[in-house]
């Protein structure tokens, strides 16, 4: 396959988008890098409404790796790094961490920010080659616009390191962004919330809604209570209003 073959797809979301644009190219989502261009909007009483937009390439095969997609987060692989992570020695990373490194520190450089990047690898994982590899950023600069709103900020700068190095290694590259252990905090209070908000939900036999999360965030309260006996969740609403629903069964 040709690493010029893209197409541009829209979709109702960002899912339906993808989808399409699978269809369309005849591969499997482990076969293209994508990119979303534009969110979806309702626009105002209907008008100006638009769909999602997203550009789908096809990345080029180079045994014995195999490309796999590089779209948006695993929510299971980020909550094992994050909650559970170590610094590793210079020399002990692979090249998925050390050319996101690189590519990191370029990305910081031209954002003007001067910063140190260190690189962790989850502790206690089965598969030590499907694990990814965590890239935190810390300095004695305010690093909270890195972080941005909710973490929005920190997230697009982790889609864009992924990206660029993904296209670098023509295959997913298995590395996660953080600024000054922000997500780890961050996804420790997420699961906190789910069981206590989970909790509620049973206690008073009605579904408890959530505030509006971006879908980060929204995947760590899915995955948090995933495997939960009493309890179900969906997300409702869309946009920037689109929040989770935790619901009894």
């Amino acid at each position: 396959m040709s690493a010029e073959r893209f197409i541009e797809s829209t979709g109702e979301n960002v899912e339906d988008a993808i989808a399409k644009g699978l269809v369309e190219l005849g591969v499997g989502p482990n076969d293209v890098i994508v990119e979303v261009l534009e969110e979806p909007s309702r626009g105002v009483f209907g008008l100006g409404a638009r769909p999602a937009k997203v550009r789908l390439q096809v990345l080029v095969r180079r045994p014995p790796a195999a490309p796999v997609v590089a779209y948006e987060e695993n929510a299971d692989e980020e909550h094992a790094v994050l909650i559970n992570s170590a610094e590793v020695a210079d020399g002990a990373a692979d090249e998925d961490a050390e050319v996101g490194k690189v590519v990191l520190l370029e990305l910081l450089d031209k954002m003007s920010f001067r910063a140190k990047v260190t690189v962790k690898r989850a502790g206690g994982s089965q598969d030590e080659d499907e694990t990814p590899w965590l890239l935190d950023v810390s300095g004695t600069g305010d690093l909270n616009a890195l972080i941005g709103r909710k973490g929005e900020t920190l997230q697009a700068l982790q889609y864009v390191t992924r990206l660029i190095t993904s296209r670098e290694l023509q295959r997913r590259a298995n590395i996660i962004v953080d600024v000054d252990g922000y997500k780890s905090r961050r996804t420790s209070k997420l699961h906190e919330l789910a069981l206590r908000m989970a909790d509620q939900a049973i206690t008073q036999g009605r579904t408890v809604s959530l505030e509006p999360m971006p879908p980060y965030e929204r995947r760590i309260i899915h995955m948090a209570l995933r495997n939960h006996p009493d309890v179900i969740t969906k997300s409702i609403g869309e946009g920037e209003g689109r929040k989770i629903t935790i619901v009894p069964k």
